[in-house]
């Protein structure tokens, strides 16, 4: 029996750490009796029509054909073999496949859209999709092909195919046919009835784990910014006083306020501040003065995203929605049963929402490499050139640098706002698109990139501290200073760095840092 704790569909809100616990960590998904019924009661609605035969009225995806081919009725005894059609026609991804993080994600959000009661699938369907995550059968998906409307159709038809055992699916660390996998896990393929090929492709959920997963990374390295920042401050003997609460608090913008009191509680009582005390220097540069107000304002975009990706994952994103008659009267006054075709498959809130994220993650790696840059130049830091004792001989930190900037450089561009572009598809029914998809990909890729330009920016902010020996900085910056040196030896003489940028990276990416920091100071960092 699994030790990692079990998260009950329909129980509590879906967030995003509960989406990474699953995705990263294993937890295991159940079906909570809540959303048992109500996957039942929607079903019962798809059935009712079903069973009108030739007399029922025309129900998108569910009589009819898709998209351009919503004219084109179905007659009763091809329902099934529509719905089987749907996802395989559809199955037309291209590129890498999508990692397995992201492919659990998205598991458990389409089985969280199919517990909202809305969709219409037989419960056996959300069962399939939970036994699969939990037995850890994961399909491939190729990570390119959807616009993001109607919804994520090419990755979730590659997931929808291993259910009715087809296409490819990972498990035990192998790649086989869908059929094979779920055979090896104990498990059987469905066989789609009525509307279900539709229910299991339409909807988001491309755009939000990936999104999801990226903005979990990225409010760690906005944590993280704020402490590197501080061990660069007290490498370049700059001064924490622009981190006074009360300066921020005539400007309360609440991420402005966090960072600006994480950067305060760090530099608090440190010996390398006070020992510079009277050094006559008036004003810091930017990057180290203006900390709390870019740091911040990464931090409230990223709350921003956050907000609306969690609303999208507890949404229903489904067309046609199916609205069992007790959950009362619809705009005809009646309470009849429904299943109403509109839009909330469209991916428009989520992919600005990501566009947002990308360009704020961005300018927390611009920031970064500017006080990279301070470090690295003698003119600017006082310490010697490139960070190494004898330089000329030696090059130091210098390619270092030049690598910072070659990856804030490739994130001006990734920070072009995907959503701003539409192109129609579907022989002009669909007409406008989100482009949800490339807009979580590269903010994905930005989150990555300043990962690594954080962790530049701690290698050189470590050696600064060595140079700076032996006077020590504040409790909580020493032990971060420690812990990186029990990872990554002092650059006395040149050698690849690449490893240390990779191993501090890893670091970063662990959480260590921000724990161990916090454990030095009154509170956690937040």
């Amino acid at each position: 029996m699994s030790a990692v704790p079990t998260f009950v569909l329909g129980s509590v809100p879906l967030s995003l750490d509960a989406l990474a616990e699953v995705a990263r960590a294993g937890a295991e998904v159940a079906i909570g009796p809540g959303a048992r019924t109500r996957l039942e009661r929607a079903r019962a609605v798809v059935d009712r029509i079903v069973a009108l035969g030739p007399d029922a009225p025309a129900v998108y995806g569910v009589n009819t054909g898709f998209g351009a081919l919503a004219e084109r009725r179905i007659s009763p005894e091809q329902i099934a073999e529509l719905q089987q059609n749907l996802v395989r026609s559809h199955a037309a991804g291209v590129g890498p496949l999508l990692p397995t993080d992201v492919v659990r994600a998205l598991m458990l959000l389409r089985a969280q859209v199919l517990a909202s009661g809305h969709s219409g699938a037989r419960p056996a369907c959300c069962e399939l999709l939970v036994a699969m995550l939990n037995r850890r059968v994961h399909p491939a998906i190729p990570t390119q092909g959807s616009v993001g409307a109607s919804g994520d159709l090419a990755p979730l038809a590659h997931l929808a195919l291993v259910l009715i055992g087809e296409g490819q699916a990972e498990h035990d660390g192998k790649l086989t046919p869908g059929a094979e996998a779920l055979s090896r896990a104990g498990l059987s393929p469905l066989r789609l009835e009525a509307k279900e090929g539709l229910t299991l492709v339409n909807g988001t959920q491309l755009i939000t784990a990936l999104g999801g997963l990226a903005v979990v990374d990225a409010e760690r390295l906005a944590r993280t910014a704020d402490l590197v920042g501080a061990l660069t401050l007290e490498a370049l003997r700059g001064t924490p006083q622009p981190f006074q609460p009360r300066i921020h608090a005539v400007r309360p913008h609440p991420g402005q306020i966090t960072s600006a009191r994480n950067l305060w509680a760090l530099l608090r009582g440190s010996p390398n501040v006070a020992a510079h005390k009277d050094c006559g220097k008036v004003q810091d540069p930017y990057s180290l003065r203006c900390m709390p107000q870019v740091h911040g304002a990464t931090r409230d975009a990223l709350a921003y995203t956050r907000a609306a990706l969690e609303r999208e994952a507890m949404s229903a994103t489904d067309n046609p929605l199916v609205f069992p008659g007790s959950e009362g009267p619809g705009s005809d006054g009646t309470d009849d049963d429904a299943l109403v075709s509109g839009g909330n498959f469209h991916g428009q809130p989520v992919a600005m929402a990501l566009d947002f994220a990308a360009l704020a993650v961005a300018n927390l790696g611009n920031i970064a490499e500017r006080r990279i840059e301070q470090l690295v130049n003698p003119h600017l830091s006082g310490l010697p050139a490139f960070l190494v004792a004898d330089s000329g001989l030696h090059s130091g930190y210098m390619m270092a640098q030049v690598t910072a900037a070659a990856l804030v450089s490739e994130n001006k561009t990734l920070a072009h706002p995907a959503s701003v572009d539409t192109i129609p598809s579907s022989a002009g029914r669909e007409d406008h698109v989100s482009m949800g998809p490339w807009a979580a990909r590269k903010c994905a890729q930005i989150v990555l990139n300043v990962e690594h330009v954080l962790a530049i920016e701690l290698l050189c902010a470590a050696q600064g501290l060595d140079l700076r020996l032996p006077v020590r900085p504040a409790a909580a910056v020493a032990a971060v200073h420690d812990r990186v040196r029990a990872v990554v030896p002092h650059l006395a003489r040149d050698r690849p760095v690449a490893p240390d940028i990779e191993a501090l990276s890893a670091l970063i990416r662990s959480g260590e840092l921000v724990a161990l920091a916090g454990r030095h100071l009154e509170e956690p960092l937040s």
